[in-house]
């Protein structure tokens, strides 16, 4: 299709980009997910930060009793599905698929506003909103239906040893391959819920994230595509290149391609951009196999990509909470299927989050 432009491209991509520029610190982030042939589907996320995230993983069962940690009026839950999920700091739940084929992922957005406390609902700390997504719900549809009528608020903290706020969205995809993105923008929920929505990145919001993917629709992913690592121009490359490769039903050569396209939307390690403070070094890399129930982890600074077959998993209610220790900069080397190499751990406590924080 020929694209007829009618707006000077200069000035429209200066009012598309220009929320990508923010002078704040940010993690810069790309979530993709790839729908193959035989209802394959696989999501693809790098992580991208300017440190080391401390990150783990941790196997979570059924039946856990779970706090939002948000003050005197957090909300509680059971949880009712278990998961493999990638930690941030010991505080957070920042990725991970539970035993349905749910992935949560979390990503930076620093348009992100959360609704001012009013005393009636329940509260739920912002580290925990991915975990409680993926104990309580299989289905994308399922978690929409749920989280549309706001049964509480999100309430954010500090990011551990820093001076700012953390500003996350999250994006939920299923093993059928339908995708939701929920944002708070202006203390409102915005929910964009629909199986299209392969693709996330960072800022812009995602409604304005999808203009500027229209437009270069309209140039032609084999003709031209932007190649910086700002969040739009990520966003771009992966839309392309996620429907681009072919559509495989077998799962391992599937799961090879979508690894190479979110290295193709990695930022290269040790990069740093002091005039675009908002990109950061990829630091971790996951795919999440939604149909065979695998799930990766490739490390910046690691050697190997290994996985959990969550087949192999006891998620039953009582069964231990488990964790695989990654070490500093997430190094720790690991071979092949590794369910067997994590060892019984408490669980961590999410981040505490402060209700005045949130307005």
């Amino acid at each position: 299709m020929n694209w007829k432009i009618t707006t000077p491209i200069v000035p429209l991509l200066l009012s598309m980009f220009g929320t990508v520029f923010s002078p704040q610190l940010a993690m810069a982030c790309t979530r993709a997910v790839y729908h193959g042939e035989d209802n394959l589907v696989i999501t693809g996320r790098t992580m991208d930060w300017k440190e080391d995230l401390h990150s783990d993983l941790w196997l979570f069962p059924q039946g856990m009793q779970r706090n939002g940690n948000a003050g005197s009026n957090s909300i509680k839950w059971t949880a009712k599905y278990g998961s493999v999920v990638t930690s941030a700091y010991g505080i957070a739940t920042t990725d991970g698929m539970n035993e349905k084929g749910l992935v949560a992922n979390m990503l930076w957005l620093v348009e992100s506003q959360y609704p001012a406390f009013g005393g009636q609902k329940p509260t739920l700390s912002l580290a925990a909103w991915a975990q409680y997504v993926l104990d309580n719900f299989a289905t994308v549809q399922e978690a929409v239906n749920a989280l549309e009528s706001e049964p509480f608020i999100v309430v954010t903290g500090d990011v551990p040893g820093q001076q700012r706020m953390a500003a996350l969205h999250l994006s939920l995809s299923d093993a059928s391959g339908d995708s939701a993105m929920f944002e708070y923008i202006d203390g409102k929920l915005m929910i964009h819920h629909s199986r299209d929505y392969q693709v996330l990145t960072n800022s812009p919001s995602f409604d304005q994230q999808l203009a500027i993917n229209k437009y270069w629709q309209g140039i032609g992913g084999n003709v031209m595509l932007p190649g910086t690592n700002r969040a739009a121009d990520r966003f771009v490359r992966a839309q392309f290149y996620i429907n681009a490769i072919p559509k495989y039903h077998q799962a391992r050569l599937a799961a090879s391609s979508v690894l190479s396209v979110m290295r193709n939307v990695s930022v290269p390690f040790g990069i740093t951009t002091p005039e675009e403070p908002n990109i950061s070094s990829t630091r971790w890399r996951t795919l999440a196999d939604q149909k065979n129930k695998l799930y990766y982890f490739e490390s910046a600074l690691g050697s190997s990509t290994f996985w959990v077959d969550l087949k192999q998993v006891d998620f039953a209610a009582g069964a231990p909470v488990k964790k695989l220790t990654l070490g500093k900069d997430e190094m720790a080397d690991f071979n092949g299927e590794v369910s067997a190499e994590f060892k019984i751990s408490p669980p961590f406590q999410f981040l505490a989050a402060d209700i005045a924080d949130n307005g």
